[in-house]
């Protein structure tokens, strides 16, 4: 299950995340994940786990993505080349900027080089993490090139309805962190909870199927082989129309769990 992005390459819909996976300990799990059937593993330069991602990515042809930290702004050249070095790779899947940072005002200046990187095929496709519609709108008007992908936080209990329609509006695919938020609240509330039982499923399997019924790519983190599978499972699980209005109702306005990027 692919998406085509506004480049014309392609992402898979459902990827595993590593956020929080040591770096010792990233080999295994992104091996466990490809072996699983995963296709596209996320990782960003802050996570301090691109090496044990790249051994455990070794003779693979899966999606890679990392991203651009928020100090590497004036010199994400540089900073892709180290990634890559320690991801074992000549060129990733999809670059990101992982936030816009708007009090250092560098964004745009980072979007430009990624635009650049592109060109020399050091990433296919190029993105952005965490940009609010105005961000976006500054890095198009600088350049005249829309991103990919924008990731953001996103789960039943913020949806970024916003963000997702000015997403649509422009070509740009939605990817959801955090996807079940952070586990324990979300996937207890009883609404959830309810199909899932309907459904003889997971918690979990029911809320990346919403992400899905969306159209949105959804990167959830998981590492054993018990989680990872259940999250791959998803992919199977067809929701029907009452089920994703009863989740849609869910949003919340006090739902975000991460920093708000305006004040990054």
């Amino acid at each position: 299950m692919d998406i085509t992005l506004n480049d014309g390459h392609t992402i898979p819909r459902l990827g595993m995340g590593t956020w929080q996976i040591p770096d010792p300990q990233a080999a295994l799990i992104v091996r466990r994940g490809l072996d699983l059937g995963f296709r596209l593993v996320d990782t960003a330069a802050i996570y301090g786990n691109e090496r044990g991602v790249g051994d455990g990515l070794k003779g693979d042809d899966a999606f890679v993505t990392t991203k651009l930290w928020n100090d590497r702004h004036r010199d994400a050249e540089a900073a892709l080349d180290e990634s890559l070095a320690l991801l074992g790779r000549d060129a990733v899947d999809l670059y990101l900027i992982h936030w816009p940072v708007p009090a250092a005002d560098d964004y745009v200046e980072a979007w430009q080089a990624l635009v650049r990187l592109r060109e020399t095929g050091k990433t296919r496709s190029i993105g952005v993490s965490n940009f609010l519609p105005e961000h976006l709108e500054a890095i198009i008007a600088a350049t005249g090139v829309t991103p990919a992908v924008n990731q953001i936080e996103l789960h039943p209990h913020f949806q970024q309805r916003e963000a997702r329609a000015f997403h649509e509006a422009h070509g740009i695919v939605t990817q959801s962190w955090s996807p079940i938020g952070q586990g324990k609240d979300l996937l207890a509330d009883p609404e959830i909870a309810a199909i899932a039982d309907r459904h003889h499923r997971s918690a979990a399997q029911v809320v990346l199927a919403w992400h899905l019924a969306h159209g949105l790519s959804v990167i959830p983190k998981a590492s054993s082989a018990e989680h990872l599978s259940d999250n791959l499972a998803a992919l199977d699980l067809a929701l029907s129309e009452e089920d994703i209005t009863r989740i849609d109702a869910l949003d919340r306005d006090d739902g975000r769990l991460g920093p708000d990027p305006r004040s990054m």
